[in-house]
């Protein structure tokens, strides 16, 4: 797990080192423990190191690979990456680490462009040809390691995070109006490409693009798993598809413990982190640090879930760790999760995650937490709407429950010049949720959120909360063997039980029964969500900073309706309003956008 930068140049000139620098620079916190910058004429590659799998410094970065012209930089890791190396070696590859990072080179340079097929694991990566000069960017197919650009005609740069391309310069920091509609009504989501800035985009997951030195690209999507109901799971039980996610969530979690650093777990109490917990100490792990958050009540809401937490971890017998946080400490935190951010992430998790990862990183470099079992097995209220009408009115029913705001909403908040053409996230969903390959109105659902919604929303809060604190955290959900499984697994299994119920079931053959057969949880901040004293006059000053009135994105009637009625206007996942206005203009400041 590291940070990862790079310039390449398509109009005859060296790439730009000082600018790699800068931007290697900004991510010291995702790779504490080592940097480095590499160039050859057109192609400069920066680095910052976090030390899991094999500590020496033969695994430093960036990868300059003699023997097959290639050089590199990774951000991730490789969980099969020894079954890799073994077979790599049998072909005549030589190795000089013993980490993951020169096996990734060197499935390259075996396979091509079809080494991603090659890899479990979560991974951006940059690669350059010497004899011919190409760049290769690759992605994972879950897009749990985050890889921006910023591309112009001469010059094509990426990073590991936005502000890292920003600090290299040249960026137009524009807002892209399309991206502002799709934060204000796909409930704070920007789909890749675009990010809410017109000059950065991001690469999308399961995507290997390639640059040629003479301007061309070519890019290919090398995975995109199937939602449809399969012949050979025909005349499977309910057993049966329990029996094999079983088996599957349990080899996902085991893959997830290669390291050569101890791995903790990020324990909610929920029953997707305690099933980690649970599947770890079967697979023979004594002695695990777990660790969980818990803020103070505020609006009558609750602020933690210590009581399921501390049933796991008595049941297991791990090394836990509670880590309470009082409703007056939230301002500083707020600001600091802010500036972590790549984009402007309204979840009030963000906060959460940022501080239970300050904590964790005191402990351990790794951790597995159980983020995406509910977009991958129904867990959230959406579905069951979803799995009650056909395929036309899955367009409708998905947008009732997921998007804050429509077009006709937009024009309420939005000054006139901000306003993109038509109704862009209900385009954008109306494409996604019609496309072949999902067999259902539920199973087109589910697809879209593990695609797009994951990744943009708490794939990419994990990262960028954890790696703050130079902390890598794994997903056993996303592995994608599982994803594939649970894809072809009926929607009504998945349902069941008021959703998850298959991982319900699963659970009940390893976990105590309160863990499983209590209201559904979330990652609770509630002085986020009922907003009041400091943070309120936070979010107030980022609306009346000179740097909003400047920028005039909202209408004032609108900002000053809220702001007298601060917790009155909620979107149907029961986020305030109020907060995502000053959250979106709190990061254009934090960042220096003007």
């Amino acid at each position: 797990m590291c940070g990862l930068a790079g310039e390449f140049r398509r109009d005859a000139t060296r790439a730009d080192v000082v600018a790699v620098e800068r931007m290697a620079a900004t991510m010291c916190d995702r790779g504490p423990d080592g940097s480095g910058v590499w160039s050859n004429g057109s192609v400069a590659l920066g680095h910052r190191r976090l030390k899991i799998i094999d500590l020496s410094a033969a695994s430093g970065q960036p990868i300059v690979d003699s023997a097959t012209g290639l050089s590199a930089v990774f951000n991730g890791c490789i969980y099969n990456y020894r079954e890799l190396r073994a077979e790599l070696s049998a072909k005549g590859h030589q190795f000089f680490s013993t980490g993951d990072s020169e096996v990734v080179v060197k499935a390259y340079a075996e396979w091509g462009i079809d080494f991603v097929d090659h890899l479990i694991g979560m991974f951006a990566v940059a690669i350059n040809e010497r004899d011919t000069g190409r760049l290769v960017l690759a992605r994972d197919r879950l897009g749990i390691k985050p890889l921006y650009l910023a591309e112009s005609p001469g010059v094509v740069r990426f990073a590991s995070t936005l502000p890292a391309l920003l600090a290299a310069g040249d960026v137009d920091t524009t807002i892209d109006p399309v991206a502002l509609a799709h934060y204000l009504s796909f409930h704070s989501i920007v789909p890749p490409p675009r990010t809410i800035l017109r000059g950065v985009s991001k690469l999308p997951p399961a995507t290997v693009r390639v640059y040629e030195p003479d301007g061309r690209s070519h890019q290919r999507v090398y995975w995109n798993p199937s939602f449809l109901r399969q012949v050979e799971h025909t005349d499977w039980s309910e057993k049966d598809w329990q029996d094999a996610l079983l088996e599957s969530l349990t080899t996902a979690v085991r893959r997830r413990m290669v390291a050569d650093v101890p791995v903790g777990v990020l324990l909610s109490g929920g029953l997707d982190s305690s099933l980690v917990v649970a599947l770890l100490a079967g697979e023979g792990q004594r002695g695990l640090s777990t660790f969980s958050i818990g803020f103070d009540a505020v609006g009558g809401r609750e602020g933690d879930e210590f009581r399921y937490s501390d049933v796991v971890a008595k049941t297991f017998d791990t090394d836990h760790h509670q880590i309470r946080v009082a409703a007056q400490d939230l301002v500083p935190p707020l600001e600091a999760a802010v500036a972590a951010m790549s984009e402007p992430m309204v979840s009030h998790d963000c906060v959460a995650f940022y501080l239970l990862s300050q904590e964790v990183s005191r402990h351990v470099k790794v951790v597995q937490s159980g983020q995406g079992a509910d977009e991958i097995l129904g867990g959230y209220h959406w579905y069951p709407p979803l799995h009650r009408v056909d395929r036309e009115q899955a367009l409708d029913t998905y947008a009732r429950a997921f998007f804050d705001r429509d077009a006709a909403g937009l024009a309420q908040v939005l000054n006139p010049d901000w306003l993109a053409d038509g109704d862009p996230a209900r385009e954008f969903v109306a494409a996604h949720l019609a496309q072949p390959g999902a067999q259902t109105a539920i199973d087109a659902g589910l697809r879209i959120d593990t695609q797009i919604m994951l990744t943009d929303d708490p794939v990419k809060r994990v990262d960028n909360m954890t790696m703050a604190h130079g902390l890598e955290a794994r997903v056993p959900f996303l592995d994608h063997e599982f994803v594939e499984l649970a894809a072809a697994c009926p929607p009504e299994l998945k349902l069941a039980q008021g959703g998850k119920g298959v991982l319900k079931e699963i659970g009940r053959r390893v976990l105590p029964h309160e863990v499983i057969d209590r209201p559904k949880g979330y990652f609770p901040v509630p002085g986020l969500t009922h907003l009041e004293g400091k943070l309120l006059d936070r979010v107030r000053d980022a609306l009346h900073a000179p740097e909003a009135r400047r920028r005039d994105l909202f209408r004032p009637d609108y900002v000053n309706a809220l702001l007298d009625a601060p917790n009155a206007e909620l979107t149907p996942l029961n986020g305030n309003k109020l907060w995502q206005l000053g959250l979106l203009e709190m990061w254009l400041q934090s960042h220096g956008i003007d």
